[in-house]
């Protein structure tokens, strides 16, 4: 069997690595991948946005499968073109895609389907003057979001109604995030704890994969502007049983539901970005795959065969891979990026010390951001690498991540060294 992925970061190698794992040694192509999925898979020099040329690619390539890992050839409408050839795949059309390529789009769907999600306006490019009146009415803290897709960065926390006017001009006026900012939602701030819980879908059916909690903000103790992720665990300790059950029937089953009731049966991953609060569970946002860096720390605790969950879910036939299993204890994974990312970073600095840390046993360093220049392993972009480990608790697979990130070495290398903090406090204090 030949299996095909779209995308070129840690999570295209975490997924790549998962299915180069089953028992039914399928050859995985990567297009593009990067230094990493080289070790696992075929890259393929592709670019992931061009769906054209991915489509040709399926077909001369007889791909039995493919997977599609990042959000932009899936907004863009990758599925629909696949399918239009006959060509298997995993993922949402790109009218259900919309419930990550539009915030607005998102917003209006909760609402009608009473998904219990923030209190929000919102407002298009012409209307300045009243987002600020908006703002000033309602006052701070005061979230303000870029409607379209933003690279994980387009939501900023407002502490005070001057930050949230200086937001609204960045994305209005000034364009800091080009069309994705033409539109944007504004809305109440919700307290609590975050995590995410994800789920693949076949258009009827779904099975829930683990619960994970990601690290948005680039500085420890969640300081500083959002990031793609800086690092992540899973499960998240916060969502115990009695949790998850409220979450399934409160927001993933009327999620589902809401969009097969609209005419887009949802296929693929669905990633809902949850804050729990004293309120109970709300909806922060969804994405329409699997999460970066969660795929990373839930794909290595499953047990079920991921090529076989993949297959079955393109297939609508996850009814036959019931129920998906999971090993003990848990995983997490550090995000290693370049000096001065999420802003302007350099690249080309040369890595040393992956073998050693690949070598300790439970780990699994993924590139994210990397490239081989004259055989040497260099860095290649903002998120560079993502040290995982696994262990029989959440204590342990955190020790063994760090220990690892102590073997390698870049210039200008940051990272958290906060990762699951919130985790172990609650473990501990249980």
């Amino acid at each position: 069997m030949r299996v095909l992925v779209v995308g070129s970061g840690g999570r295209e190698h975490a997924i790549a690595h998962a299915l180069a794992s089953s028992a039914r040694k399928p050859e995985v192509l990567v297009a593009p991948g990067n230094a990493g999925t080289a070790t696992c898979a075929t890259s393929v020099d592709a670019d992931a946005g061009d769906i054209d040329s991915l489509r040709k690619l399926a077909i001369e390539s007889n791909v039995d499968l493919t997977i599609v890992g990042p959000e932009k050839p899936l907004v863009a409408g990758l599925v629909d073109a696949f399918r239009a050839d006959g060509l298997p795949v995993l993922g949402p059309t790109a009218p259900a895609a919309r419930l990550e390529g539009s915030k607005a789009f998102s917003k209006n769907f909760m609402t009608r389907h009473g998904i219990p999600t923030a209190a929000y306006r919102t407002f298009d490019t012409n209307d300045l003057a009243d987002a600020t009146e908006f703002v000033r009415t309602t006052g701070a803290p005061i979230v303000v979001k870029a409607s379209g897709l933003a690279a994980g960065k387009g939501a900023i926390v407002c502490d005070s109604i001057s930050d949230a006017e200086r937001a609204l001009a960045d994305m209005l006026v000034r364009r800091s995030f080009g069309t994705a900012g033409e539109q944007v939602v504004i809305e109440e701030f919700m307290e609590g704890e975050e995590a995410s819980i994800f789920a693949v879908c076949d258009g009827t059916d779904y099975v829930l994969l683990s619960s994970a909690q990601d690290h948005k903000r680039v500085g420890e103790g969640d300081t500083g502007p959002n990031t793609g992720g800086m690092g992540a665990y899973a499960p998240a300790t916060l969502v115990d049983d009695g949790l998850l059950r409220t979450i399934v029937h409160d927001i993933v089953e009327p999620t589902l539901e809401g969009m097969a009731a609209d005419g887009h049966p949802y296929t693929g991953f669905l990633y809902v970005g949850l804050m729990i609060g004293t309120s109970g569970p709300r909806v922060v946002e969804y994405n329409c795959r699997l999460g970066d860096p969660e795929a990373q720390v839930v794909l290595p605790l499953l047990t079920t065969d991921f090529l076989e969950i993949a297959q079955a879910a393109a297939a609508g036939n996850l009814s036959s891979i019931k129920p998906v299993d999971f090993r003990d204890g848990a995983a997490a994974t550090v995000v290693l990026c370049s000096g001065g990312y999420p802003g302007s970073h350099e690249t080309g600095h040369a890595i040393t010390g992956v073998d050693v840390a690949n070598a300790r046993p439970g780990v699994t360093v993924y590139h994210a951001g990397t490239r081989m220049m004259e055989g040497t392993l260099v860095t290649a972009g903002g998120r560079v690498l993502n040290v995982t480990a696994t262990g029989s608790s959440l204590a342990d697979a955190v020790e063994c991540a760090y220990a690892a990130v102590g073997d390698i070495s870049f210039e200008g290398m940051q990272y958290r060294r906060d990762i699951g903090r919130k985790g172990l406090y609650r473990a501990a204090t249980a």
